[in-house]
């Protein structure tokens, strides 16, 4: 599969596209209402910033415990359920009298059902497109999610502008509404490869055959760590440039991941990927090392925009964890992946302001750049095991936890 025509000609992935777009959209417009609610009602940049960017370090408590939900539901299930619960969450956000103490009860909640569930959009990726697809679809969903941080903050803003944040909670949960449709009407139910029962000590089992791999542990650590150290580069632009430079810059780093996506989804051969994999993710932090000198602003755009190709590399290591882990530990697999790199940019981010406090803002981007770039040569290693040499080894495929008698009745066919 190497055009976006044959991806798109498969009736469930467009389902998964749009769902992705109003699922963006959603999430944008939640958290420009809420951060601005917050800010009126306390004045704190700090109360702000988590209410508009806190949600992900939520999702850790579910990746240690519930994580598992994603292969004991249907694929089919629980994307039904993240955008139910990202509709409720933003009606009762809609009510105007809500204290904003109370909202903050209630953004954890889709964040909960998500770290549970989460998992579920990449195992059903991995059902709905052939072998060999899994990038290009990965890739054309990345292209979504991008897309849409930028139209949908931006619609926000517009929106802002005439509306009261309770009403940008109303158009919210009309997207995750329109999702839920969607899935419904146009996805196919798989079964599920877990029972229900234990799911607490299966996840718990399955994380640490994870993490204890030799072979994933390095995917999911330069997965996580090197990409949030430069979102800490990212939380830092409009110290640098100021509002409008910031945005400029946002704007640039989102072209340059964009055309990355594309590149390697679309035009790179598989062969040809693998070999890239290392000099991408050097090259998601060198530029910043000019951040030294304290660039201009077209020059930092330029930078940034380079620098965010690099992003591209975790379409191969996501590809990497389809071919070393087990299918029936698919939604595990990617739920605790996608939890770890949410809490690696949040607390990348918090690095970058912490040493920003201290450290003149364009040193602080160089000291994260060399940090991601030390941190990435420390992974090199590791990672040669799960690439194509090192598939054929006996340590080569991990997470398949052995059930128990009990698990193996209830999940077996018939």
């Amino acid at each position: 599969m190497r055009t976006y025509r044959e991806v798109f000609a498969i009736r469930e992935f467009r389902a998964l596209f749009v769902t992705q777009l109003l699922t963006m959209t959603s999430v944008a417009m939640s958290s420009l209402a809420l951060g601005a609610i917050t800010f009126d009602a306390t004045g704190s940049t700090v109360l702000t910033s988590l209410a508009m960017f806190g949600g992900p370090v939520i999702t850790v408590i579910g990746s240690m415990t519930v994580v598992g939900f994603s292969d004991a539901v249907g694929p089919r299930f629980a994307l039904l359920v993240m955008p139910a619960a990202m509709a409720l969450a933003a009606l009762v956000q809609a009510i105007p009298s809500l204290p904003w103490q109370l909202r903050f009860v209630v953004l954890a909640v889709p964040f909960l059902v998500n770290s549970a569930v989460g998992g579920s959009m990449m195992r059903m990726l991995t059902l709905v497109v052939p072998q060999g697809g899994f990038v290009l679809g990965r890739a054309t969903l990345n292209m979504a999610v991008g897309v849409m941080q930028v139209l949908g903050f931006g619609l926000g803003g517009v929106l802002l502008a005439v509306l009261a944040p309770t009403r940008l909670f109303l158009v919210s949960a009309a997207c995750s509404t329109i999702a839920f449709v969607v899935v419904r009407l146009q996805m196919t139910e798989r079964p599920a490869t877990q029972a229900r029962s234990r799911v607490l000590r299966r996840t718990w089992t399955v994380n640490r055959q994870l993490l204890g791999s030799p072979v994933v542990r390095p995917l999911y650590l330069s997965l996580w760590i090197p990409n949030g150290v430069i979102v800490g580069c990212e939380a830092l632009f409009i110290p640098f440039a100021g509002s409008t430079g910031g945005g400029f810059l946002m704007s640039a780093t989102a072209a340059g991941m964009l055309l990355g996506d594309i590149v390697v989804g679309r035009v790179l051969a598989p062969r040809i990927r693998e070999r890239l994999v290392e000099p991408l993710r050097l090259l998601l932090a060198i530029p910043y090392l000019a951040f030294f000198l304290a660039p201009s602003l077209p020059l930092a755009m330029v930078l940034g925009f380079v620098a965010s190709a690099g992003y591209s590399a975790s379409l191969i290591l996501q590809e990497r964890l389809v071919h070393t882990t087990d299918q029936a530990v698919k939604g595990q697999v990617f739920g605790l992946a996608t939890s770890g790199l949410m809490l690696g940019q949040a607390l990348g981010a918090l690095l970058g302001g912490a040493i920003a406090t201290w450290v003149p803002v364009p040193r602080t981007m160089g000291l994260l750049a060399s940090l991601s770039i030390v941190v990435t040569l420390g992974l090199t290693p590791g990672l040669r095991r799960s690439g194509p040499a090192g598939r054929g080894r006996p340590d080569a495929r991990a997470g398949a936890a052995t059930p128990d008698p009990a698990d193996q009745a209830r999940s077996s066919p018939g």
